[in-house]
């Protein structure tokens, strides 16, 4: 497997580096079938060329709001791969849904930060875009029956609140936004750390 050196110069998540050998696991075998993959909320861009490097039958269509372009762009000039592409404008409830055509959408730690609406419609966009067969995989803290995983949730919760973050979502909450579209979660992976990854297909 590639291996690549913190560029330290860059944006940088320690968050990211800790959880992307997990996520890449099961990202193996839930997008084993997905050929073209648009990223929302790339971030630091730290997830994108990590996984990009490590999923070369996938096209990586990286987005996120323009302020973060520059430091997705320096991690990409550093670790370039065929099918990595360069970030599109892209902010749930502001842009509209990219044009080109996707089979699979990933996110990693957006859920949370966005606010209650922007979840919601996050979730309805990705039903409503993705193609039968298509596959959404959403990682992240998530609570399960109205209860928090972990005490540190629990805090972590409180402090993106007290933040104007919209807060830890409950499983069967996004369930109520995405079924109903034909999004339906297939499986659910619990990750390190208090985190999980909910892998959705659309049907």
């Amino acid at each position: 497997m590639r291996q690549l050196n913190i560029p330290m110069s860059k944006p940088f998540s320690q968050a990211c580096e800790n959880n992307q050998q997990p996520i890449l696991d099961v990202l193996k075998t839930a997008f084993a079938d997905t050929r073209s993959v648009l990223e929302i909320g790339s971030g630091t861009g730290q997830h994108a060329v990590f996984l990009a490097a490590n999923l070369p039958h996938l096209r990586w269509q990286t987005s996120d709001m323009p302020v973060h372009h520059p430091g997705i762009n320096a991690w990409i000039d550093e670790f370039p791969s065929p099918d990595l592409i360069r970030p599109l404008s892209f902010t749930v409830g502001e842009d509209c849904w990219p044009e080109s055509k996707f089979d699979g959408v990933f996110t990693a730690n957006t859920t949370h930060i966005m606010q209650v609406d922007e979840a919601r419609l996050m979730m309805q966009l990705v039903a409503d875009n993705l193609p039968s067969g298509g596959v959404f995989c959403q990682y992240g803290p998530f609570n399960i029956n109205g209860q928090y995983t972990s005490d540190s949730n629990q805090a972590f919760d409180q402090s993106l609140k007290s933040r104007g973050c919209g807060g830890i979502r409950d499983i069967s909450e996004l369930r109520s936004w995405a079924e109903g579209r034909g999004l339906v979660l297939s499986r659910r992976y619990q990750l390190p750390a208090n985190n999980q990854l909910l892998e959705w297909r659309k049907r």
